[in-house]
């Protein structure tokens, strides 16, 4: 007699997941994802899908896909914002799956088709309200009960809660961020990093003749965390008035920002409990210094639906699960805030960062893809 199939519940329709109903449904799960959101908006902006992502989204065969709503990256460039200038160069051509740059509600379509091709069932403007560590979700539809429960709800994930009550509260890391996307043809298949004393500006090009922009000042007074806050366009320019005309002018195609306190969150000590477990942002949130936030939490998708397929009971495969991702993670998260230091500096220190950095991209051109080769290279399909 044939064993029915496990019943999964997905807890949010972000990158995360979507990628996770996605892996559940290939491993032969009856899967249900449940959105608060009425349908997938144009929300957000551009991200980046760094090889160890890329491999994930191939092994689900969506890599034709992703080529199709992305551009390949070809080089991230440092440069003095101040002045303008290129510091150094990083080749990114050779990696392999390639580097790109993606919108994210691309992405997001991307996916949900992709799931609803694999039998996903998709419930778009139902929210979960509460949820048992025994695997019953209260929604405002009703009542559901599965085998497992996958939160994929982010930063402030009611998931996270059941898996580990009375975690840590985030703090302010003082720093926020500013995003926009500007129509901008932009020749150059890169991402420029433009480092200031105590701020920079990340900019890189997406599908449509558009320019992906993310800004980050160090300052005292925090701002709330979540993309939906906005400001004022003013805001933003004033913060970079004295860097290069060139900066300043793709600024001034801002209408808009969206402002974005950036707190530092604690990794979870706990990601499952009972049925209940959880995985990208609702586990570890990540500060955006490094990329990796949606490809940790594809990561994460694709390993926790494997080990759920591998193992000999459900305890034992979330216990795997956690294993087998934590220090990563951590790893990844701690590079990430190391790179909001370094992309700050002022006075000699900078000076002496920018000329090690010429320096290496003249001598050992490739020394930035090595660097994070433990990043990059790590494969979780093998």
């Amino acid at each position: 007699m044939s064993q029915p199939r496990r019943t999964v519940a997905i807890v949010g329709a972000g990158i995360g997941g979507l990628t996770a109903a996605l892996a559940f449904a290939r491993h032969g799960a009856e899967v249900f994802v449940y959105e608060k959101a009425a349908a997938l908006a144009e929300i957000g902006a551009g991200i980046q899908i760094t090889p160890n992502g890329g491999r994930v989204l191939a092994a689900l065969g969506l890599a034709d896909d992703l080529a199709n709503i992305s551009i390949a990256g070809c080089a991230v460039v440092p440069i003095d914002a101040l002045t303008g200038r290129d510091v150094t160069r990083f080749d990114l051509s050779a990696q392999s799956p390639r580097y790109v740059f993606v919108h994210r509600a691309g992405l997001q379509t991307m996916l949900a088709n992709a799931a609803h091709a694999a039998g996903v069932t998709l419930h778009f403007g139902v929210a979960v309200t509460d949820v048992s560590p025994d695997g019953v979700l209260q929604t405002t539809a009703g009542p559901v009960h599965v085998d497992l429960v996958v939160g994929a709800d982010g930063i402030h994930s009611i998931m996270r809660g059941v898996c580990e009550p009375g975690a840590e509260p985030a703090k302010f890391t003082g720093q926020v961020a500013w995003r926009a996307v500007v129509p901008m043809r932009d020749s150059y298949a890169q991402a420029s990093i433009w480092m200031a004393p105590k701020r920079h500006v990340v900019t890189y090009p997406l599908a449509g003749d558009l320019l992906n922009i993310v800004a980050v000042q160090e300052r005292d007074t925090w701002a709330a965390e979540g993309w939906h806050h906005s400001d004022g366009r003013a805001n933003l320019q004033a913060a970079f008035a004295d860097c290069a005309p060139q900066l300043q002018q793709i600024l001034a195609r801002v209408e808009t920002p969206g402002l974005w306190g950036l707190f530092r969150h604690p990794v979870a000590s706990i990601w499952s409990r009972g049925r209940c477990v959880v995985l990208g942002d609702a586990a570890h949130p990540t500060l955006p210094f490094l990329a990796q936030g949606a490809n940790l939490a594809i990561e994460d998708a694709y390993v926790l639906a494997q080990c759920c397929q591998d193992a000999t009971s459900l305890p034992s495969a979330l216990h795997m699960y956690q294993t087998m991702r934590r220090d990563r993670v951590v790893r990844a998260i701690s590079a990430a805030q190391k790179n909001a230091k370094n992309y700050h500096l002022s006075g000699v220190k900078r000076k002496l960062a920018f000329a090690g950095l010429k320096t290496l991209g003249a001598v050992a051109p490739d020394a930035f893809i090595n660097r994070l080769g433990w990043l990059y290279n790590h494969d979780v399909t093998a």
